[in-house]
Parts: C-alpha cells; sequence; structure tokens
C-alpha cells in the first residue's frame, strides 16, 4: 500500500492545475452523439457530446463530475480531441489503459499529457476515474460513426 506522502505527491501541482482548467467543460447543443459513462466504484462521471465531420471530432464538450485525476485526465483529453478519428482516440484509450494497468509507456501525441497520471499506476481504485473521459469520448464517436452522422 503506497504511504500517504505518495499520495500527496500523486495530487501533483500539474494534475491540480489540469482539473481546474478543462478544456470544451460545456455541453454541446447539438450532438452527434452522447455518451454518459459512470465509474461505480468512487462515482464519478463523465458525459461527453461530439460533433463528427468527414470521420474527425469537430465538435467536443464534456461535463465532468470526478476526482481530480478524472478532471485532469478529462483535461488532457479535451485539450487533444478536436481533429482525431475513431483509430487515434483507440489508440489513446489502449494506451492509456495498458500505462495505468501494465506499466505500459505513455501514449503517443497528442495524448503524450496522460504521462502526469503515471503516478496513480499504484492506485487501481482510481483507474476507473481516470479512464472515464477517453472512454466516453471513444464510444460516443463510434456511436455517431456507426448512426451515419459523420
Amino acid at each position: 500500500m503506497p504511504a500517504d506522502t505518495d499520495l500527496i505527491k500523486l495530487y501533483s501541482t500539474r494534475i491540480l492545475a489540469l482539473a481546474s482548467e478543462i478544456p470544451h467543460a460545456t455541453r454541446l447543443d447539438a450532438p452527434d452523439a452522447t455518451v454518459k459513462k459512470r465509474s461505480p466504484l468512487c462515482g464519478s462521471t463523465v458525459t461527453v457530446d461530439v460533433q463528427v465531420t468527414d470521420g474527425r471530432i469537430s465538435g467536443f464538450g464534456q461535463d465532468v463530475k470526478a476526482c481530480a485525476l478524472g478532471q485532469a485526465a478529462a483535461s488532457v483529453t479535451g485539450a487533444a480531441v478536436i481533429g482525431r478519428n475513431l483509430s487515434e482516440l483507440e489508440a489513446a484509450r489502449d494506451g492509456l489503459r495498458a500505462m495505468l494497468k501494465s506499466n505500459g509507456p505513455v501514449p503517443d501525441a497528442p495524448f503524450e499529457g496522460f504521462e502526469v497520471l503515471e503516478p496513480a499506476r499504484d492506485y487501481k481504485n482510481r483507474h476507473a476515474s481516470i479512464l472515464l473521459s477517453i472512454e466516453a469520448t471513444t464510444e460516443a464517436l463510434d456511436q455517431a460513426l456507426r448512426s451515419d452522422c459523420a
């Protein structure tokens, strides 16, 4: 079990700064798809709206009710998703999951900001909250593409 000082380090100044400035923190008026995800362990929720043009995210909004780690992850997601296609989002989602659960490398650009969450590897109870935004975004884009809104 990590020590209390490790937990304090986990909530670094950078994580708290990201958590306080989440990009695209306003829901969209006319999304092509909306996905709400909830972590049953901690109760964190993220609702994501996407608009899609030519198979890529052209509009994005999110409502984040999560711990600082989940908020920081949503901040990194929000800063990187505009212009991304489904394969790029899947790679970022899978990369973040592997980074947390299997000591994998930090996801590639433009999602390299997830690096700030590497210290959370040891806190398995926080992984679901950290993954919410990228998982919801990937699912929303997939739904939009399948409904031919793109």
